[in-house]
């Protein structure tokens, strides 16, 4: 088979993978007017795609072989691997954007396992939901060699905004887990919150004005403490971490009460707990930063 990309009169590119995220995708560039080649494994997903002017592609290193820039949506890296280790043949000279998910170690695994068959490797993390792919105010990170995000950075940009993170090409997946860290707990809370005023008769719509408020509020708190944990600064000038146990602990009281599952609370108060144990209650609930490092 030749490496040899094939030539278009408009930029092209190769998009694996069409689950959701990768069919917002690969909608976003036939809007942008790109050349878009196509490969999943289902490949009933691609018909309205073909329909709409993308070729989909008889197998992964035919897909690889169309063009330069390949993007990759799949579920994880053992996901990436099989289709990479499938198109093998096909990967000199390509740059693979790898907008999977997975641990910044594995993006570094893959990005060296490219590098020795003469591919580049970009890492993408995405931060909006396939409805955010292709509107303004969206935004992935990327990290790998700066050479290649200058060279493609229009074509990502059909996608979302691009924030370059660095060189490292673990720092993408770094910055996203770390966003869904925030995110999924954040997101729990609210769940947990809900199904307490539900079981209390006060329906989620009737919440919402109440969460949104506090959910709002919470900018001011994460502009506040930076600066401070940064410093090092955990003094219990503001609040304590034997005030904030105390405060759980009236949740968690309310949660059982309500009779709903108190898992989530008392995971909370038994994080603040070792910290109050550690000697820390009279610090700021920051010092718990220490606490989850190990320190």
């Amino acid at each position: 088979m030749s490496a040899a990309p094939q030539q278009h009169s408009k930029p092209s590119v190769t998009l694996i993978g069409l689950g959701p995220m990768g069919r917002a995708m690969a909608g976003a560039y036939l809007d942008a007017g790109y050349a878009v080649t196509l490969w999943n494994r289902t490949a009933g997903r691609a018909a309205d795609l073909v329909a709409r002017g993308a070729v989909l592609a008889p197998g992964a290193a035919e897909a690889v072989a169309a063009g330069e820039l390949v993007v990759l949506s799949l579920t994880d890296y053992d996901a990436v691997f099989a289709v990479l280790a499938a198109a093998e043949p096909a990967l000199a000279g390509r740059t693979v954007v790898n907008l999977s998910s997975d641990t910044p170690e594995r993006a570094r695994e893959a990005a060296r396992w490219l590098a020795g068959r003469g591919a580049g490797h970009l890492t993408g993390g995405v931060q909006v939901p396939p409805s955010g792919i292709g509107r303004p105010g969206s935004s992935t990170f990327y990290s790998g060699p700066v050479e290649l995000f200058r060279r493609h950075r229009a074509a990502l940009e059909v996608l979302t905004g691009a924030d370059y993170r660095g060189d490292d090409p673990g720092l993408a997946q770094l910055y996203y887990q770390i966003q869904m860290d925030l995110f999924w707990t954040s997101l729990a809370g609210y769940l947990h919150a809900t199904a307490v005023a539900e079981a209390n008769g006060i329906p989620a719509d009737a919440f919402l004005p109440y969460a949104e408020s506090t959910a709002a509020s919470m900018p001011g708190f994460l502009a506040f403490y930076a600066p401070r944990i940064a410093a090092g600064n955990h003094e219990g000038d503001v609040d304590r971490l034997t005030m904030g146990l105390a405060s759980i602990e009236h949740v968690l009281n309310t949660v059982e009460a309500s009779g709903v599952d108190g898992g989530l609370p008392r995971v909370l108060a038994d994080t603040f707990r070792r910290g109050v144990e550690a000697g820390h209650g009279g610090a700021s609930a920051t010092s718990l930063v220490r606490l989850f490092k190990g320190e």
